[in-house]
C-alpha cells in the first residue's frame, strides 16, 4: 500500500528564513538565476547571485559570482528545483556557507515569492485522486517502481527534498533500462526527438536496428538531429508533432528541449497521428513531448493494439500524468507490465515504461480471473 507520511517541520529552516528575510546583516546570495531567484530579489536586498558556469558579471543589477568567491558567513538560498537541487546544496555546504533550498524557503519565509505551480497542482491532484495513486502502486511491477512512486508522491505532497535523496541526475540511461531487452531488428519511434541524442543512445544499445523515426516539429532542433545522426542508415526525420489526428497547432519554439504545443505559441506546426505516419510494425516508442503524451497515445492506438510495442513515456508534464497515462495505455491493451523510474533529484524526468507482458503470464492472469 502506498504510504503518505506526515509533513515534517524544520525549525532550523525557520531560523534561517528569519535571518535571511529580516534580521541578519550577513551577506545574502541566491544560487541560480531563474524566475524564483528574481522573485526573491523583489523582497530581499541581495549581495548578488551565484552561478558557477556564468560568463557575465551582472544580473538584475547585482554581481554574479562563483561559489568559491562568496564570503564564508554568507546566507544562500538555492533556487535549483529541477535537475540537481541536492548537489547544489552539497556544493554550498562544502564551501562552508549556511544554505537552504527554495522548497523550504517558499514554505517558511513568509514572503510572497513565486510559487512552484507544478508542485501545487500535483499536490492538489494527489489529495483529490489518492485512490488512483493507490491503484497505480498496486499495478507497478517491481519494488523499485513502487519506491519511486512513494518517494515522488511524498515529495510532491510535502516539497521536502529528503524524499529525493535516492535519486540522481542520470540522463545517460534515461529511456534505456535493462528490462527493455532491445534486440536486432527494432523499429524505434523517438517522439520529441530534440537534437537526436536519444536516438544516438538507442543506436549504441541496438546497432542492429531496422528503422528509426524521429518526430521533432522545431526545425532548428531537427537540423541538429540530422547532424548528430549523419551517416546512420534508415533514420527518418519528420518535422511534425504527434497528436490524435492531423491538424495545425500553435507551438512555442526556441526553448530547446522544452519547446511545446501551446495556445500562446509563436509559430504554427503540423501534427498527426502516429498510426497514419509509420506503415511498418513498431517495437519501441519513446515519448517526451511536453504534455502532449496523452493525445499522442490516442493517435497511436492502432500500433499499440497491433504491434504491442514497448513504451517509454514521460509522465511529469501534467499534474495527473502519473495515473492518467497508465490508465489510458491499459485501456488500449491491458497486457503490459508497468515500471516507473525517475532521473533527476528534482521535479522533472519521470518516465513510465510499458513492457509487453509475456503470453504465459497473461494466460495465468486470465485463468485466475475466470477461476
Amino acid at each position: 500500500m502506498l504510504t503518505i507520511y506526515p509533513e515534517k517541520h524544520y525549525p532550523d529552516a525557520v531560523v534561517f528564513c528569519e535571518a535571511f528575510c529580516r534580521k541578519s546583516t550577513r551577506p545574502k546570495y541566491v544560487l541560480g538565476r531563474n524566475e524564483y531567484a528574481a522573485s526573491i530579489a523583489e523582497f530581499v536586498e541581495l549581495e548578488g547571485f551565484i552561478d558557477d558556469f556564468a560568463h557575465d558579471a551582472e544580473w538584475m543589477g547585482k554581481p554574479v559570482r562563483k561559489t568559491e568567491d562568496i564570503p564564508k558567513d554568507s546566507l544562500v538560498v538555492s533556487v535549483n528545483v529541477l535537475g540537481r537541487p541536492l548537489v547544489a546544496l552539497k556544493r554550498l555546504q562544502k564551501h562552508g556557507v549556511a544554505c537552504l533550498d527554495y522548497f523550504k524557503f517558499f514554505k517558511y519565509s513568509g514572503l510572497a515569492v513565486k510559487e512552484i505551480k507544478s508542485l501545487r497542482d500535483e499536490k492538489s491532484d494527489i489529495k483529490k485522486n489518492v485512490l488512483k495513486y493507490q491503484w497505480l502502486y498496486g499495478r507497478l511491477e517491481d519494488d523499485e517502481s513502487r519506491n519511486v512512486l512513494e518517494s515522488l508522491v511524498n515529495f510532491k505532497i510535502s516539497s521536502d527534498l529528503v524524499y529525493m535523496r535516492g535519486f540522481s541526475h542520470a540522463p545517460d540511461y534515461q529511456y534505456f533500462e535493462d528490462f527493455l531487452d532491445l534486440k536486432p531488428g527494432e523499429v524505434f519511434v523517438d517522439a520529441g526527438g530534440f537534437d537526436g541524442q536519444t536516438s544516438v543512445e538507442f543506436i549504441k544499445r541496438c546497432p542492429g536496428y531496422k528503422s528509426i523515426y524521429i518526430f521533432e516539429p522545431d526545425l532548428k532542433n531537427l537540423e541538429l538531429a540530422k547532424k548528430n545522426l549523419i551517416g546512420y542508415p534508415n533514420v527518418h526525420f519528420l518535422a511534425k508533432g504527434l497528436a490524435e489526428n492531423k491538424k495545425t497547432l500553435k507551438f512555442c519554439s526556441g526553448d530547446g528541449s522544452s519547446s511545446k504545443i501551446s495556445q500562446t505559441g509563436d509559430v504554427e506546426i503540423q501534427v498527426d497521428a502516429l498510426d497514419g505516419l509509420v506503415d511498418e510494425p513498431i517495437s519501441f516508442v519513446k515519448m517526451d513531448i511536453e504534455g502532449a503524451e496523452g493525445i499522442a497515445l490516442q493517435g497511436a492506438e492502432k500500433h499499440i493494439t497491433a504491434d504491442h510495442p514497448r513504451l517509454a513515456v514521460c509522465c511529469y508534464h501534467k499534474p495527473d500524468d502519473l495515473w492518467r497515462l497508465p490508465e489510458q495505455v491499459l485501456t488500449i491493451r491491458d497486457d503490459y507490465l508497468i515500471y516507473l523510474r525517475h532521473y533527476t533529484e528534482g521535479l522533472t524526468e519521470s518516465v513510465m515504461y510499458f513492457i509487453p507482458q509475456p503470453k504465459s503470464q497473461n494466460l495465468f492472469r486470465e485463468e485466475s480471473v475466470h477461476a
